[in-house]
């Protein structure tokens, strides 16, 4: 017998493997940080000896759920400009607000309260695009997340730099502080082409390439967005990046909602990764990104909640749902977007297109031991007669009741491990209550 900390036993085990394999009645046994095996529940224990047995009967294990693409610090902002077109909404309430709030403290309290809400519906790593991302990473470390984190970059000023060479010298900190970090993976994010000229551009993938850290960039989120572009350099986004030198298979493109048949191609061919926030992009009526012609020319297509001032919520369950119904409409076709490809799109792919996939992603032996539990025990998940088509259709973030990340268990009976929850739904309503005013 050998010795390791946990053994999970569940009614049903999804690895979310090239197979698509589900394993009835399985257990996977976690030795500090890593998965040591996964297989039919008597294999499992009869070979190995656990420091503490999570027992599922009645539930679900998969791969924790990956968040491409989130501010998470502006959950601090949910709701404060709704209902508005994006132009409006960025430079008129957002920038604003952003301007006479962020600062670290914000920004640590704000994430705090993000990370709640991720973990509590089955995310266990998310990738972020905002500023003073030390308090970012500095928090999501406590509380025992996995973060992708990207250091802003733009060429005006606001209250984290004053110019461009200034928010790179931040990010160029940031990486060294947190380069190597079993939790932390720093990125640069230069925030889009309209907000960044060809030599910030230029200047941010010759930093990643220096330190091999990822890309994250907004990328033809709205109409407006790629007539200006044309305007300015007379080509397509997509396009224009490419003549840069700029895409490869460090990048995470969010959005990519007016892309045309040449630009899918050369996402492709570069092996960018798309990531489709389709909730925000439906409020802010941004469009609908072609995710099926994406996905048909090989183009790994993930899911982003963008942050919560703008969906209003960090579910990537919900994502998923709304996803793959508005895709089969809208491509008047029930077969595409299965719940198989779907489940696939918000855990291995999601890891692969942050360059984690060797680490996370999927539940195989070797990989590190980022998990979710999920209770099928309720009213709306009986009967079961495919477990994808449940996790996919009918699961909802409250049915999320045990959640491991790094061999740790940082979420039991919904409760969180690492920080009282009340006291972060406390400092919630202070900082409401300062915005309010």
């Amino acid at each position: 017998m050998q010795n390791v900390d946990y053994i999970i036993s569940c009614d049903y085990i999804l690895p979310m493997d090239e197979g698509f394999s589900v394993i009835r009645n399985g257990a996977v046994a976690v030795r500090g940080h890593e998965i040591i095996d996964v297989g039919p529940s008597d294999e499992i224990f009869a070979k190995y000896a656990a420091t503490a047995v999570i027992r599922g009967e009645g539930k679900v294990v998969l791969p924790g759920f990956i968040n491409t693409h989130t501010h998470a610090a502006m959950v601090y902002f949910r709701g404060i400009a709704d209902d508005l077109p994006l132009n409006d909404w960025l430079k008129n309430h957002i920038w604003p607000s952003e301007n006479r709030w962020l600062s670290p403290e914000f920004t640590s309290d704000a994430v705090e309260l993000a990370c709640l809400e991720m973990l509590k519906g089955g995310v266990t790593t998310y990738n972020d695009m905002y500023f003073y991302e030390d308090s970012a990473g500095e928090i999501t470390r406590k509380l025992g997340m996995r973060a992708v984190l990207g250091s802003g970059i733009l060429d005006f000023p606001t209250v984290s730099a004053k110019t461009p060479d200034e928010y790179l010298e931040n990010a160029r900190r940031f990486i060294n502080n947190w380069k190597g970090d079993d939790l932390i993976t720093p990125c640069i994010a230069p925030h889009a082409l309209y907000t960044c000229s060809p030599e910030t551009l230029k200047k941010s993938k010759a930093m990643a390439e220096k330190f091999s850290v990822p890309l994250h960039i907004h990328l033809s989120e709205t109409e407006w967005e790629v007539g200006e572009v044309k305007v300015r350099y007379n080509k397509k986004p997509v396009e224009y990046l490419d003549s840069l030198g700029f895409l490869d298979e460090t990048v995470l493109a969010a959005h990519c909602i007016w892309v045309e048949d040449n630009e899918i191609e050369l996402l492709s061919k570069r092996k960018v990764g798309v990531s489709h926030c389709m909730e925000s992009n439906l409020k802010l009526a941004s469009g609908f990104a072609p995710v099926v012609t994406m996905l048909m020319a090989g183009v790994k297509v993930t899911f982003g909640t963008d942050g919560a001032a703008s969906n209003n919520d960090l579910n990537i369950m919900s994502e998923m749902s709304t996803t793959a119904k508005v895709h089969k409409a809208l491509s008047n076709n029930p077969t595409v977007l299965d719940a198989k490809t779907t489940l696939l799109m918000a855990t291995r792919w999601g890891a692969e297109v942050l360059g984690l996939g060797d680490k996370i992603g999927s539940i195989e032996k070797g990989k590190l031991a980022d998990l979710v539990i999920i209770n099928l025990k309720k009213p709306h998940l009986i009967p079961i007669y495919d477990i994808y088509s449940h996790i996919v259709y009918a699961a909802m973030a409250s049915d999320v009741e045990t959640v491991m990340v790094n061999g740790k268990v940082v979420l039991n009976d919904r409760r969180l491990q690492n920080a009282d929850e009340d006291k972060i739904l406390a400092k919630a309503t202070e900082w409401q209550e300062k915005i309010k005013s």
